[in-house]
């Protein structure tokens, strides 16, 4: 039945059979033991064992086919038909894009799930614009902050190097006295290591996965805010596939979605435990610290609605319930 409908397929494709099977090349910027590409293998499994392998996704993890700050270019300019990406990693071009990671607007899954729901059409109309298409969005757990001493007020952040990731995050820093410095997830233990870094947010995943314990002594999960991965594909390139192998990819993007969410809350857990059983001591946020950063956060949000695009200030009317 397999080769049945890849040899279907590959007509519809005008290919000779299912030996010249559609390639589509797919690169993330985490390694392969990061959730969110464990997900994505799975997501392009699906799609070729839904095609009968007449679509075959590779997936070129970590960065190894184009650094992150490229993907969602390669995607748009067609050198690669698929791409993951961290969505705030666009709120440069619109705020819209940054929203989940301005400080505690969304602190828990479910405030994301809300956040991103109100968030999707409008992401999905300006990606438009540039020929491209979200397919799923997978979020990190909550962030937590990483340092070498205990932190039990935000004057404690000040003039630490502060690790960075998007522009929320410089603010951030900027906010609480610290110096950010931007660094791509597979190079923090070395940043950490040279000095170049002193102190991060990230979740329990990419700190277990960069072995936190041999650079800091401390977890405080603050849980900051919740952002997202977005997989995006060229629309192109989808137009291109026959009607059978595209309702194959959004069936497996909307399966990849479900599992990646369930994935990430699994991980939150696993992830904390790890950084714990190697050592790392996890502190709860004092009160004071807490009340701090949640200033840093209402300062950032009034920031950002006063630079807001009408699109972004859509969807944070539609969460709040506005």
């Amino acid at each position: 039945m397999m080769m049945k409908h890849a040899a279907a397929f590959a007509v519809a494709m005008g290919l000779a059979g299912p030996a010249l099977a559609v390639e589509w090349n797919m690169p993330t910027p985490y390694g392969d033991k990061t959730f969110h590409t464990v997900n994505i293998r799975e997501f392009a499994k699906d799609v070729k064992a839904a095609t009968g392998g007449a679509l075959n996704i590779t997936v070129h993890s970590a960065g190894s086919l184009f650094p992150h700050a490229q993907i969602k270019n390669a995607v748009r300019s067609g050198q690669v038909q698929i791409g993951e990406f961290f969505l705030s990693r666009l709120s440069n071009e619109d705020a819209a894009f940054g929203i989940d990671s301005q400080p505690f607007v969304a602190t828990s899954y479910d405030d994301a799930a809300r956040l991103w729901a109100a968030q999707k059409p409008v992401i999905t109309r300006l990606l438009a614009k540039q020929g491209l298409m979200p397919l799923f969005s997978v979020p990190w757990p909550a962030q937590g902050l990483y340092t070498k001493n205990e932190v039990k007020t935000v004057a404690d952040l000040a003039g630490l190097r502060f690790r960075a990731y998007n522009a929320a995050l410089e603010e951030f820093a900027t906010l609480a006295k610290a110096s950010p410095v931007q660094v791509e997830a597979p190079d923090i233990p070395q940043a950490f290591a040279t000095g170049q870094v002193q102190a991060m947010i990230t979740s329990p995943s990419t700190g277990a996965n960069s072995k936190a314990w041999d650079f800091v002594n401390y977890y405080t999960p603050i849980n900051a805010w919740v952002p997202k991965n977005i997989v995006v594909v060229n629309k192109a390139a989808f137009d291109a596939l026959p009607a059978d192998a595209q309702k194959a990819v959004l069936d497996a993007a909307a399966k990849a979605e479900k599992r990646g969410w369930d994935m990430s809350k699994a991980e939150a857990a696993a992830k904390t435990k790890i950084m714990a059983d190697n050592g790392m001591k996890i502190v709860q946020p004092s009160p004071e610290l807490m009340k701090g950063l949640r200033e840093i956060g209402a300062k950032m949000l009034e920031n950002w609605k006063a630079k807001a695009s009408p699109e972004a200030l859509e969807i944070l009317k539609t969460y709040q319930g506005g």
